[in-house]
């Protein structure tokens, strides 16, 4: 038991891995669609695309099930805080201050995730942990090239969207950990159709004529839709059941290296040595961070097995 469970982390790490490099990727496309398309009507085109490719898996797979009366707002403020708000706040927040500052407040949201745990299940990170976290924001910081003038770049109302998305992912990662009885693949389709179905208004406000597509915001769409949104959920989720909402906080992280990766390869973007050593502190550091809050879940759950095992014991006798 205890080894496939071993096995299940196992595989939502690399998972997540693979996802945050491909993340990374992400707004070469994005800047292709936004060409032509607002937020409002790219992300409509986002989610939509993603809930018809998890709707095609579940359809192969033959899933039954769908969604419990009761559990529909729950759905409705995940699709709110998780998909709506998350990018409402990083896309408006770019109006007001710079990318890089905002990529550096985004790199907090491991730290409000141990502050949620703390307060929520009084589960305590080490100082390792904190270390580790600390190491982060200085890699992050050296990856995107900032420096102190940056910080009287963006106005408050940038910073109040900025750390917006940050609760906002928080709040989707715990909410969406702690909703049961859902496999991965209807999780992520609840969610999706839920968020398409609120973004339809707004979507059709801001629609291009369809002779306005080119094919590389046609690329665009069906990159974010189905690699972003469709994948992108389903590994989140699958990691959020596996990993927990720290853990898989962290790996949001390691976005802005390979971020700088594809920057270079593809649109032609330098990459300067002081931004390679940061990627290497954000990826050392985001490991400690990892195996760190691993070792403090595994304890958790051996003590709440043993606790179980007692219980069951007792009731026995």
């Amino acid at each position: 038991m205890k080894a496939g469970k071993l096995n299940e982390k196992g595989l939502a790490h690399i998972l997540m891995a693979l996802l945050f490099i491909a993340w990374g990727f992400d707004y070469v496309p994005a800047k292709w669609a936004l060409e032509l398309l607002t937020p409002s009507c790219l992300m409509f085109f986002k989610f939509a695309v993603g809930a018809l490719f998890v709707i095609l898996i579940r359809l192969v797979l033959k899933k039954k099930g769908f969604i419990r009366k009761k559990d529909i707002p729950v759905f409705i403020v995940c699709a709110l805080v998780g998909q709506i708000g998350y990018f409402e706040c990083e896309y408006n927040a770019m109006n007001l201050m710079p990318v890089a500052l905002i990529t550096i407040v985004l790199a907090f949201t491991p730290t409000v995730s141990i502050i949620i745990e703390r307060i929520l299940y009084k589960r305590h990170a080490n100082g390792k942990i904190y270390i580790g976290i600390a190491g982060c924001l200085v890699g992050i910081a050296l990856v995107v090239g900032a420096d102190l003038s940056i910080l009287t770049q963006g106005r408050g109302a940038g910073y109040l969207l900025a750390f917006g998305a940050v609760l906002c992912w928080n709040i989707y990662n715990f909410i969406t950990a702690g909703l049961k009885g859902y496999d991965s693949l209807t999780l992520s389709m609840n969610q999706l159709i839920c968020a398409s179905l609120m973004l339809i208004p707004s979507a059709v406000y801001s629609m291009p004529a369809t002779s306005e597509f080119s094919p590389l915001v046609v690329f665009g769409i069906l990159w974010i839709g189905i690699v972003d949104s469709g994948l992108g959920y389903l590994i989140i989720v699958y990691g959020l059941k596996k990993l927990g909402p720290t853990t898989n906080a962290v790996y949001s992280n390691f976005q802005p290296v390979t971020a700088a990766f594809f920057g270079a390869l593809l649109l032609g973007e330098t990459i300067t040595w002081l931004q390679i050593i940061g990627g290497i502190i954000v990826i050392a550091a985001g490991f400690i961070v990892i195996w760190e809050k691993g070792k403090i879940d595994a304890s958790y759950a051996d003590r709440n097995e043993t606790n179980h095992d007692e219980v069951e014991e007792k009731e026995e006798n």
